[in-house]
């Protein structure tokens, strides 16, 4: 039927541009013997270069329907420009798919999907726990479990204002912008893990978190003072990895200190 109909108005066309030429024609002759003035002789011109153009719209019509696109001047009618420069990651159709355009009722087919791969983003979840610790500008190191070996860097830009439930707890998703060398190249999709370091401090005292002991608001050690004597001692305790933990007073690096079993163990000192 869409065929059938570009060729019914190709074919109208051409009958209105033979009547158009005609009169043009007759139109021509008189304009010549001065009978007729310009301004009224150049109505009839602007209808024959119309029905000119009606006849070139028509013919594109029907090589579209046929075709599926129209060429005029050497220039095809379908073609469809990428916003950005990049590599093409995904081609979602074949050909022979019916394609729609993006219009106010759909949000139409995506045909390509094209990506700057030097500028990358990394996409990850937080612990609400942790939330709180980070802000943006935040350095972060990425270790990408298909190229191992080396860490990249990268720069927190987004945190997520509102969690999401994920595997049972709160999690806020962070996005952070890759900082890389004209000689990387990453795929996108590669899995990643990000450490943020919240504090650092070198060449400080520190022991194993599992040797404090909590009482109320104090914290202390205990100390050996003689072969398998030992005495609670206070400290004072700084930054932590969740391992190791500094210490700031209340030991000595010569200090032995009592190593407790973990529960379930049969109790019991282990040893210094």
């Amino acid at each position: 039927m869409q065929v059938n109909q570009a060729e019914t108005q190709l074919e109208t066309a051409r009958i209105n541009f033979k009547e158009a030429e005609r009169e043009l024609a007759r139109q021509q002759q008189l304009f010549d013997q001065k009978v007729i003035s310009d301004s009224e002789y150049r109505k009839f011109l602007v209808d024959f270069n119309l029905k000119k153009e009606n006849i070139q719209a028509a013919e594109s019509n029907l090589q579209l329907v046929r075709e599926g696109s129209s060429r005029r001047k050497g220039q095809s009618s379908n073609l469809v420009y990428s916003p950005v420069a990049g590599m093409l990651l995904d081609v979602p159709v074949k050909v022979g798919t019916s394609v729609i355009e993006r219009n106010t009722f759909n949000s139409g087919s995506s045909i390509a999907v094209v990506a700057d791969m030097k500028n990358l983003i990394f996409e990850g979840l937080v612990d609400e726990s942790e939330v709180g610790k980070l802000k943006e500008g935040m350095k972060l190191k990425l270790n990408i479990g298909a190229l191992e070996g080396k860490v990249y860097k990268a720069v927190l830009e987004y945190i997520a204002p509102k969690g999401d439930t994920s595997e049972g707890a709160i999690k806020f998703q962070v996005r952070a912008q890759m900082q890389l060398d004209e000689k990387d190249f990453i795929r996108a999709g590669y899995s990643a893990n990000a450490d943020i370091v919240l504090d650092k401090k070198d060449k400080v005292l520190a022991i194993k978190e599992s040797m404090l002991q909590f009482k109320k608001d104090s914290t202390f050690v205990e100390v050996e003072i003689a072969p398998q004597k030992f005495e609670k001692r206070l400290v004072k305790t700084g930054i932590s990895d969740g391992i190791n933990i500094e210490v700031q007073s209340g030991l000595t690096a010569k200090d032995k200190i009592k190593v407790l079993e973990a529960p379930g163990n049969n109790g019991g000192p282990k040893g210094t």
